[in-house]
């Protein structure tokens, strides 16, 4: 989980690294730290997969993906803006990416 809130954080800074045509140093220097933190905790979050038997690339993408993908929508903070119909089609798509998890450990 932290490797994906490490590179959400990062992703929310980069959307903030250019503002009104001015590259912001400080927005890059978090979105660097970010994802640095999240590379890191990325290794150790593939090491503690590994020894449950989950070495598919595709399956530990996909716990990435999801930890990541909320991680943007909350720390943004806009998904509560959205209308509930992109609500429920954004929830239907991460009960899509759990369904292929589940099915990718089963396998």
């Amino acid at each position: 989980m932290l490797s994906g809130l490490g590179d959400a954080a990062g992703f929310v800074c980069a959307s903030r690294i250019w503002s009104e045509g001015r590259f912001v140093w400080v927005e890059a220097a978090k979105c660097l730290a970010g994802f640095q933190f999240g590379m890191l905790m990325y290794w150790v979050a593939l090491w503690k997969l590994s020894e449950h038997g989950i070495d598919s690339a595709e399956l530990q993408t996909m716990f990435w993906f999801v930890v990541t993908i909320i991680g943007v929508a909350l720390l943004s903070g806009r998904v509560f803006a959205w209308a509930p119909l992109d609500q429920v089609v954004a929830g239907a798509v991460v009960m899509g990416v759990f369904f292929l998890m589940y099915r990718g450990a089963s396998a």
